[in-house]
């Protein structure tokens, strides 16, 4: 749960009573698990935001991160979402395995752990995205955008061990 500071921007927390941050995500969130979205809960928003946007990314799964979940127009008001939910307000996208919603974790079997970065930004109007936008694509429209922000990160790993 970590506040973005340095560069004059408002700091936001967020955090899960499922994990703590750089902790592993419990198998459950996985998408070869019951594949539900964690519960998560953020604080810090400033007043003139327009709406919250939620973005969880795996920065490890390539070239380009991959998008797990997106979810804009977030009442930013509301300071939390329980598992398996939506945001108040939330319009949930397409992630990048092509589904609307949560797509959990699902790194290579007996790869290196994956960071999961959970990212809550607060934005001064609605993000302009393409019908179906990559992690590059909502980093592109939150610059001049976003008022603050916070992140958290999971880990998670996969291996072929029995009963694993």
């Amino acid at each position: 749960m970590r506040r973005r500071g340095g560069d004059g921007m408002a700091g936001m927390m967020i955090r899960s009573v499922a994990f703590n941050d750089h902790d592993r995500i419990p198998g459950r969130f996985a998408q070869d698990g019951g594949n539900v979205s964690p519960p998560l809960e953020w604080s810090g928003a400033p007043g003139s935001a327009d709406e919250l946007v939620l973005m969880v990314e795996d920065r490890d799964a390539g070239p380009t991160p991959f998008l797990h979940w997106l979810v804009t127009g977030i009442d930013p008001a509301t300071g939390g979402v329980a598992e398996g939910q939506v945001p108040a307000g939330g319009r949930e996208w397409t992630n990048g395995f092509g589904t609307a919603g949560w797509g959990g974790p699902l790194p290579p079997v007996d790869s290196d752990p994956h960071r999961y970065f959970f990212r809550i930004y607060a934005v001064s109007r609605p993000l302009e995205l393409p019908d179906t936008p990559q992690v590059p694509d909502v980093h592109q429209a939150l610059d001049g955008q976003e008022l603050a922000s916070g992140n958290m990160v999971g880990t998670f790993a996969r291996t072929s061990a029995p009963g694993r």
